[in-house]
């Protein structure tokens, strides 16, 4: 995994080359959300991060942070997710892995399996399939002690 720094660069040539090819300014707002959603780990709603930006940036709309993240999605340096609920959830392009969602409490496990990714290519190259790519979520119910909705033991 890319140190931390060159993520950033990474994401900030990104975005300078998405923002050139598609005649958009590279403005300090975008700037601005950019270095905040660089800073999160895991998964982040839009209204999180306008709550982080806001925090520097008082004057900053909810409205530009929404429109710049999709803007970051489009240009590869975000994800976004429909886990539950209808919320969106972004994280950071980049790092691939698999996620287990609790149905429960919403619980999100993010893994990596070896074992998985190559059957999953077994399983396309068998049926005549190139993966380009792929996502897998899985639900179930969590057994953390901690879960806000695990029933009580008898």
């Amino acid at each position: 995994m890319p140190a931390p720094s060159e993520v950033a660069q990474r994401a900030h040539r990104r975005l300078s080359d998405y923002l050139s090819r598609h005649g958009l300014k590279q403005t300090r707002q975008r700037d601005a959300i950019l270095e905040s959603f660089l800073d999160t780990d895991g998964h982040i709603t839009s209204e999180e991060l306008y709550e982080r930006v806001r925090r520097e940036h008082p004057e900053m709309g909810s409205a530009t942070v929404y429109r710049t993240l999709k803007l970051f999605c489009e240009a590869g340096i975000a994800n976004a997710h429909h886990f539950r609920d209808g919320v969106t959830l972004y994280e950071r392009e980049g790092h691939h892995h698999e996620h287990l969602i609790c149905t429960d409490c919403g619980a999100i496990v993010e893994f990596e399996s070896e074992l998985v990714e190559q059957e999953q290519d077994r399983v396309a190259k068998s049926r005549g399939f190139d993966l380009v790519g792929h996502r897998h979520i899985l639900y179930g119910v969590c057994v953390r002690s901690d879960c806000p909705r695990r029933p009580e033991a008898p």
